[in-house]
């Protein structure tokens, strides 16, 4: 029987609870165990899809087309697990599952009601994950304790342990423990506050894991220990670090992992820990002496998490070449043609990210343009591949007005234009281009060179192509079509070989770069810019032939190199 791990919050959100599950998840798994996640969320919606970033951060994708919370983003680059659409539970999901079940007759005529019908469907839902091939389910309930909308996941995991036996069920529980400049003191009256009300509602936490800004003390862990009714070593200190994947490492030090598989009853000696391949890939991010710019050119230059795995896959690249990788988001609607030098030219790369709406869509064109005329290496992602088809239409093949149907109806030249199975969709929530798709590239291009293989498989999100009426021209203007789907319809990639770095993609993939393992066409970016740093310092050349450079010194395994 696979073991449970449930993680909760409280006092604030925002403190890392995704963190914190995957970096466990990290744990568990370097012991050998096989461990997959699953987030529980309580709202509303089906998924996240239909929500603006301001709401909720980026939409993460799945291999199987189900638009997540990013934090399921957090556990596949920690855990290294492709997740599927069992991860991603919502309430509004578990009503709507329930509702139909109820109109059909399953219930035979009951009345439906929260207990048992909704929790059992959120247990169904947990119990999905616990397959044959797997050790450890953990799940992570979003939310604070307290909040209303979480009390049916907060029931459904209490009686959770009761239906598996006690010894295959941990709960922790993550907390604030801040501290007061003025007292100089580190307080516990908000984790005494938030376990008081986790266990009003049953539940009674294994482990208390408190965020802090520094280190909490002894004294501090034994008050906790006594007056919230767990062990001193279940007592976790997470403090507050510059590198994400220091945690994992940090959380294994204060004895996180060595607790839970005790509690588990999982024998560390049958277990033992190896983190050596992610204690050299955190060693070298703690050790990166070189540092280059990359601007986002976005929509939401004020929320980091709206191109959380854009800036995660762009640290990547910098792990790989052993360059640290400043980001600045750069609000699309601010570059100009007259103002675009002024914000464009001091950057080594540029990295244009997908998005929704005509909101800064000029801004993006314009960067676009201002990378392939001045040399400067540009990755286009989704949208960001729209906006350089548009200005290579506009600019090179002197289709003047040439725009997306998506933002201009009367457009001369729709060189991007709604997808021929879109045209009929009514509901937006899950009917775009979604999840991994098979794409066929041009043996000769640079994109092919970067990925090291003619076939490659992607996650997408989107509704809007390259129109098919326009690729001749585009291409008899010296646009390189590199990759397309298997039957020849889509374009999927494109690229200036004459350009050092100016390659975009239909797809996103950001979400399939892993720290270790980062993704090839963010390292082909990382690289190029590099380069480009060194030429302006009066190192190098910039070259325009891809150059696949030696790997990283942390290990790789091959088999886990992109196809």
């Amino acid at each position: 029987m696979a073991k449970h791990i449930f993680v909760t919050g409280g006092v604030a959100s925002s403190l890392g609870k995704g963190i914190t599950a995957a970096s466990l998840g990290r744990l568990l798994k370097s012991r050998g165990l096989r461990v997959t996640l699953q987030k529980l969320d309580p709202y509303i919606n089906v998924d996240p899809g239909t929500m603006n970033p301001f709401e909720h951060g980026e939409v993460f994708v799945t291999d199987d087309g189900s638009e997540t919370d990013l934090d399921l983003g957090h556990y596949e680059r920690f855990v290294d697990v492709p997740l599927r659409r069992s991860s991603s539970v919502t309430t509004g999901s578990i009503y709507q599952s329930v509702i139909a079940r109820e109109r059909r007759g399953d219930y035979l005529g009951k009345t439906v009601q929260v207990i048992p019908h909704v929790t059992d469907e959120i247990k169904s839902r947990i119990f999905d994950l616990a397959t044959e091939d797997v050790d450890v389910v953990i799940t992570e309930v979003g939310g604070t304790v307290g909040d209303i909308e979480i009390l049916p996941f907060i029931e459904a995991i209490r009686q959770f342990r009761k239906d598996v036996g006690r010894d295959n069920v941990c709960y922790i529980h993550l907390t604030l423990v801040p501290y007061l400049g003025t007292s100089g003191e580190q307080k516990t009256k908000p984790t005494q506050h938030s376990v008081t009300e986790l266990r009003s509602r049953g539940i009674q936490p294994d482990v208390i894991v408190c965020r802090s800004s520094k280190p909490i003390s002894t004294s501090v862990k034994q008050k906790i220990s006594m007056l919230c009714d767990v062990s001193e070593e279940a007592v976790v200190s997470a403090i507050d670090v510059a590198n994400l994947y220091e945690v994992p490492r940090l959380l294994h030090e204060e004895g996180l992992d060595d607790y839970v598989c005790e509690l588990l009853r999982f024998d560390s000696k049958e277990y033992p820990l190896d983190l050596t391949q992610w204690n050299q890939m955190a060693e070298r991010a703690n050790n990166l002496e070189d540092t280059i710019s990359i601007g986002i050119i976005g929509k939401y230059v004020n929320l980091p998490d709206a191109y959380l795995s854009v800036v995660e896959a762009l640290k990547h690249g910098g792990l790989q070449e052993g360059v640290n990788v400043s980001v600045e988001l750069i609000s699309a609607e601010t570059i100009t043609p007259l103002l675009a030098g002024s914000r464009l030219e001091k950057l080594d790369g540029i990295v244009i990210p997908g998005g929704f709406g005509s909101r800064g869509i000029d801004g993006k064109i314009t960067a676009a343009s201002y990378a392939r005329e001045h040399g400067i290496p540009c990755l286009g992602i989704c949208l960001g591949l729209q906006a350089m088809v548009i200005d290579f239409a506009r600019n090179v093949c002197d289709l003047e007005g040439a725009h997306s149907r998506e933002f201009s109806q009367t457009t001369p030249y729709p060189v991007i234009d709604l997808m021929e199975d879109q045209r009929v969709v009514e509901n937006l929530g899950g009917t775009m281009r979604l999840g991994t798709y098979v794409a066929k590239l041009d043996p000769a291009s640079n994109t092919a060179k970067y990925y090291g293989t003619e076939v490659v498989e992607e996650r997408h999100r989107h509704r809007f192509e390259v129109n098919p009426r326009y690729r001749t021209k585009l291409q008899e203007s010296g646009l390189t079509i590199s990759g397309v789907s298997p039957d020849g319809r889509l374009v999927e990639f494109i690229e200036l070989k004459d350009h050092p770095f100016w390659i975009g993609t239909q797809a996103h993939p950001e979400f399939k770069s892993r720290p270790d393992r980062p993704h090839p066409l963010f390292r082909g970016l990382i690289e190029r810019s590099l380069q480009r740093h060194h030429m302006r310092e009066g190192d190098v050349p910039l070259e325009k032939e891809a150059v696949i450079r030696k790997p990283a010194e942390f290990p790789i395994e091959a088999k886990d190199e992109v196809r």
